[in-house]
């Protein structure tokens, strides 16, 4: 027979029945419970016994109550209807959201797989931080000199020294995406280049350099970013500039709450 969508799985599906050890009685004890005498369908020496108050049986929990008792020699067993012992696999898209039940909340950082264990899900992009510039710092001419951001927007777990050696230093391990820029400025000549220099424990592991030999300029903004592996223990990142000029007037790397000059990382989900 053919039929429009799903073929019912119950088709497929197979009771659990029970056998009596039977003697002169009328009251037996089910081995699952049953909410009502509906739920088995009890047969006695080859006769299948009508249900309900009044009738061949009533049964409840594990209860089984006949309305006569059973002799030495009779056969009876019952079927439960309710219990079937094969499980079906339901059919591709016959399951919706509605029918899934799970513990735990919307925000919780891990599922259960398949496999009955506990994985991990989500997660924070934390240690993180972002520091700026709070006033202009004086630079020397083509040297490279370490940006002191001094005041920290936010540093979700200490790991940015803002008064000393002004470096991100987080203790834990991963991938970081790492940002800033350096604002230079010159007001009484020209900015040749202005470069932005990452370094990571000490040695360079990336650098922008904006050249205006052709074009100098008073003002000149550099960003810079990169993904970084930390080890979670002792690697540290730190933000500096190199700035070419035409003569020997003071350049200033530009600092304010406006956050002209910054440096920021975050730990990346993975």
């Amino acid at each position: 027979m053919a039929y429009i969508g799903n073929i019912p799985a119950e088709s497929y599906a197979s009771f659990e029945t029970e056998t009596f050890s039977v003697s002169a009685t009328t009251n037996y004890t089910l081995s699952h419970a049953v909410t009502n005498e509906n739920e088995i369908r009890l047969v006695i020496n080859g006769v299948v016994q009508q249900p309900g108050s009044g009738k061949a049986y009533t049964a409840s929990g594990t209860t089984l109550t006949l309305s006569s008792a059973t002799v030495s020699g009779d056969v009876m067993y019952a079927v439960y209807l309710g219990r079937a012992l094969q499980t079906v696999n339901p059919p591709n898209a016959s399951v919706g959201l509605s029918q899934l039940s799970a513990t735990g909340t919307k925000d919780a950082t891990t599922f259960l797989r398949g496999d009955n264990t506990f994985a991990s899900a989500g997660g924070t992009n934390t240690p993180a931080f972002q520091a700026y510039l709070s006033s202009n710092q004086t630079i020397s001419h083509d040297t490279e000199t370490k940006v002191a951001f001094n005041t920290e927007d936010f540093d979700t777990d200490n790991a940015y020294d803002n008064s000393t050696n002004y470096r991100f230093t987080p203790q834990t391990a991963g991938k970081y995406f790492v940002y800033g820029n350096v604002n230079g400025y010159i007001g009484t000549s020209n900015i040749n280049s202005n470069r932005a220099i990452l370094k990571k424990n000490g040695s360079t592991i990336k650098y922008v350099n904006q050249d205006y030999r052709n074009n100098p300029v008073k003002s000149a903004d550099t960003t810079i970013s990169i993904v970084v592996d930390m080890n979670g223990s002792s690697d540290y990142i730190e933000l500096f500039t190199l700035m070419e000029y035409s003569s020997s007037a003071t350049v200033q790397v530009l600092g304010n709450s406006n956050r002209q000059s910054s440096f920021g990382a975050y730990k990346i989900i993975e």
